[in-house]
C-alpha cells in the first residue's frame, strides 16, 4: 500500500516570502514614485526587504499567531463588536501598571479597542500633550517601561482588546538623538531635516502656508542658534519636521512602526501625516506624496507584521479627506481607519442649530458609502479641539454663509450666543478671518455644565439626551466608534491646567480631565447624571453588537428625506437593513414613514428600545434628542 506524502510545513521563511510576494508591487510602486530619484530602486528594495526581514525574525511567537489569524480575518477591526477607548494614561489610571488594574472597567463597557494617547518618550517640560516625542523606543518614564507596555498588551490582547499608540510621523522632539546630531554638525542627521541657511527659501514658503497655533507659535519656521540654520517648525518651535523626500527617514520611520508593533501595538495612529509632504506655492498639506507614504507604510507591515492596522491622524476638509481610506490607485492600500472628523463637526453643528441640511448635504457630498478594506473611526469628541471644518460652498448649498456659520458656532460654544447651552472656550483665534477653533469636554459642550450649576433637572436631562444621541450617532453612523475617556460619565471642563505651568499655554487641556474613579464605579446603579449616561452609553455599544448591518463595511447611505430636523442613515447589511434616525432638536419630531422607505403598518422594531416606534396617522416620532435604530431583519 503507498505512503501518502507527508504534509508540506510552513516555515517562518516561507511564510515571510509569501507575503513579501504579495505586498511587494504596491510597496515597490509607491517608494519608486517617492524616491526613485533619490536611491536607486534595486538599493531601496534591498534594503526595505532586509529591514522588514529582520523585524520579522524579532517578532516575538505570540505575535505570529496574531498575524496568521489577521491574515485569515483581514476584515476583524470592522466587526460591529468593535468599539474603542480613547485615553492618557496617567489621568486613566496613572501609569502602565494602572491600565492592567482597569482591564475589567473597559470590558465592563464593551470595549475591545484602547487607544493610549501619546506615551511614548517626550521631552522635557511642554511637549504639545506628548506629541514631541524624544525617543520612539522608550515609555514615557512617569508611566513606565517598555516592557511594562509589552506586559500589559498581553494582557489587553487576553482580555481581547487591541492596543492603540500614538505614531508621530511628521516631526521629532528637538531634543530627539537625530536633531541632537544634527545640531552637532553631522550631514546624515541634518539631511533627515528640513534646514535652511538663510530666511529665503522659508520666507517663499510661507506666501502660501497656514498657521497651525498662530497665538501660541505663529509662522512655521524657527531660527536655532545652536544649528544656525532654520528649521521647519509647522507646529511648536520644538517639534522639527523631518525631510520625507529623504528615503533615509522612511527607512528609519517604518524600523520604529515595527518595533512597536513587535512591542504589541495592534494599532498605530499615524499622527498629522497631512502635512508630511512640502511643495512650493503650496498649503503644504494632503499633497498626492503623503498617500504613496501611507500605501508604502501599510504594505511592508504586511510582510513583517500583518496583524498590525494604522489609523490616519488627517483633520482636514470634507473634500481632502477620503484619500486617507484610499481612492483611485490607492484603493484598499493606504490607512485602514481615518477621523471621521466631518461627521463630528457636523455633529455639534446641527446640534447647535437644530438644523441637519448642512450635515445631511455634507456627507452626501463628500464620502462614498464604503471603502475596500477600511472604514471610519466615528467620535464626536477627542483630547483636540474642535476646527470647524465647513466650505463656503456646503454652507451655501444649505442656505448660509461659511464665515457666519463659523462664527455662530464659535459663538454658541463659547458660551456667548443667547440662548446656548454650551460652556467652552476659544482656542487659536485667527485674528485676520475672525474664525476660532474650540475647546471643551463633551458634556459641557452638550449643556450638562450650565445645567448641573442652575441645577435646573429638566435642562440635564436634555444634556444626557445630547450626549447619547451622539453615541448613538457614531455608534450607528459606519465605523469604528472611539469613546474619548470620561465622556461615558459625562465628565464637565478642568481648568485646573491653568495652573500648570507646562500646560497653562495650551486650552486643550480643558477637555482632558482625569478620570473621576468614585462617579464611573458608582455609575452602574446611580441615578445620577453620570450613571445614566454610562448605562445609555454601554446599552447603545451592546446593542450594536447584535446588529450585523452595523459592521464597518456595511454601505452607509444617508438619505434626503427633506426634513431639516432628522437626520436619517440607511445601512443595508446582508441579514437585514437598519434605518437611523436622529432628532437634533430638543422636541418631538415627526416624518412620514415613507419618506424613509418603511410601510406604517409593517414598522420594524426599534433596536435601541426593544420596541415600535411610537406613531401618530403614517408618521413616526421622534422624541427630543432621539435615536432610533429601525431594522428590518431579511428572516
Amino acid at each position: 500500500m503507498a505512503k501518502s506524502a507527508p504534509a508540506a510545513s510552513v516555515t517562518d521563511q516561507s511564510l515571510f516570502d509569501m507575503r513579501w510576494q504579495r505586498a511587494e508591487r504596491d510597496l515597490m510602486t509607491s517608494l519608486t514614485r517617492l524616491y526613485g530619484g533619490a536611491m536607486k530602486p534595486t538599493t531601496l528594495r534591498r534594503r526595505v526587504r532586509e529591514l522588514l526581514a529582520e523585524k520579522w525574525s524579532a517578532r516575538p511567537a505570540d505575535l505570529r499567531s496574531l498575524d496568521m489569524a489577521r491574515d485569515i480575518t483581514p476584515d476583524w477591526f470592522q466587526s460591529q463588536e468593535m468599539a474603542g477607548y480613547v485615553f492618557y494614561v496617567d489621568r486613566f489610571a496613572g501609569d502602565m501598571k494602572g491600565v492592567a488594574d482597569r482591564i475589567p472597567y473597559l470590558q465592563s463597557l464593551g470595549i475591545k479597542y484602547a487607544h493610549f494617547m501619546p506615551c511614548l518618550k517626550p521631552r522635557p517640560g511642554d511637549s504639545d500633550g506628548g506629541y514631541a516625542v524624544m525617543d520612539y523606543g522608550k515609555i514615557d518614564p512617569k508611566l513606565g517601561t517598555m516592557g511594562d507596555f509589552k506586559k500589559l498588551a498581553k494582557k489587553l490582547r487576553k482580555a481581547g482588546i487591541s492596543p492603540c499608540i500614538d505614531m508621530v510621523l511628521n516631526h521629532t522632539a528637538r531634543e530627539h538623538d537625530w536633531a541632537a546630531r544634527a545640531r552637532k554638525g553631522d550631514a546624515f542627521y541634518q539631511k533627515l531635516y528640513r534646514l535652511y541657511d538663510d530666511a529665503t527659501i522659508p520666507l517663499q514658503y510661507e506666501k502660501t502656508l497656514l498657521e497651525v497655533f498662530p497665538n501660541q507659535a505663529p509662522g512655521n519656521f524657527t531660527w536655532d542658534d545652536d544649528l544656525g540654520k532654520w528649521v521647519w517648525t509647522t507646529f511648536n518651535t520644538f517639534q522639527w519636521d523631518l525631510n520625507w523626500e529623504n528615503p533615509e527617514v522612511f527607512l528609519a520611520i517604518l524600523g520604529i512602526i515595527l518595533d512597536l508593533a513587535n512591542a504589541g501595538a495592534e494599532v498605530l495612529r499615524l499622527d498629522a501625516v497631512a502635512f508630511m509632504w512640502k511643495r512650493m506655492g503650496t498649503i503644504c498639506q494632503n499633497e498626492p506624496e503623503v498617500h504613496d507614504i501611507l500605501q508604502a507604510i501599510n504594505q511592508a507591515a504586511s510582510v513583517a507584521a500583518p496583524a498590525v492596522i494604522f489609523k490616519a491622524e488627517a483633520i482636514v476638509g470634507p473634500h481632502q479627506l477620503v484619500p486617507y481610506l484610499g481612492e483611485g490607485r490607492h484603493s484598499g492600500k493606504v490607512s485602514n481607519l481615518a477621523y471621521h472628523n466631518s461627521l463630528m463637526v457636523q455633529y455639534w453643528s446641527a446640534l447647535a442649530s437644530g438644523q441637519t441640511d448642512l450635515m445631511t448635504h455634507t456627507l452626501t457630498a463628500h464620502f462614498p458609502d464604503s471603502f475596500k478594506g477600511a472604514e471610519w473611526a466615528t467620535y464626536i469628541r477627542c483630547h483636540d479641539d474642535i476646527g470647524w471644518a465647513i466650505t463656503e460652498d456646503d454652507a451655501e448649498a444649505a442656505g448660509i454663509t461659511g464665515p457666519g456659520h463659523r462664527k455662530f458656532l464659535g459663538d454658541f460654544y463659547a458660551g456667548r450666543f443667547g440662548g446656548s447651552f454650551a460652556r467652552g472656550a476659544d482656542f487659536q483665534v485667527n485674528e485676520k478671518t475672525g474664525d476660532a477653533r474650540t475647546n471643551g469636554t463633551t458634556a459641557s459642550l452638550a449643556g450638562l455644565e450650565a445645567a448641573m450649576l442652575d441645577g435646573d433637572p429638566a435642562a440635564i436631562r436634555m444634556a444626557e439626551q445630547r450626549i447619547l444621541l451622539g453615541h448613538a450617532l457614531m455608534a450607528g453612523y459606519g465605523g469604528l466608534p472611539l469613546l474619548y475617556m470620561g465622556d461615558e460619565v459625562g465628565l464637565l471642563n478642568d481648568w485646573s491646567f491653568l495652573d500648570d505651568p507646562d500646560r497653562a499655554g495650551d486650552g486643550r487641556w480643558m477637555q482632558r480631565p482625569e478620570m473621576d474613579w468614585s462617579l464611573a464605579e458608582a455609575a452602574p446603579e446611580a441615578d445620577t447624571p453620570a450613571g445614566r449616561i454610562w448605562r445609555g452609553t454601554k446599552h447603545i455599544l451592546a446593542v450594536r453588537t447584535e446588529i450585523e448591518a452595523l459592521r464597518g463595511d456595511v454601505p452607509t447611505k444617508v438619505m434626503q428625506t427633506g426634513h431639516d430636523k432628522l437626520f436619517c442613515v440607511r445601512r443595508p447589511g446582508t441579514e437585514g437593513t437598519l434605518t437611523g434616525v436622529y432628532n437634533f432638536t430638543g422636541e418631538d419630531q415627526q416624518i412620514e414613514a415613507d419618506r424613509l422607505g418603511l410601510d406604517i403598518d409593517a414598522l420594524p422594531l426599534d433596536m435601541l428600545t426593544g420596541l415600535l416606534p411610537e406613531r401618530v396617522a403614517d408618521r413616526i416620532v421622534v422624541p427630543p434628542y432621539g435615536a432610533l435604530w429601525l431594522h428590518e431583519a431579511l428572516w
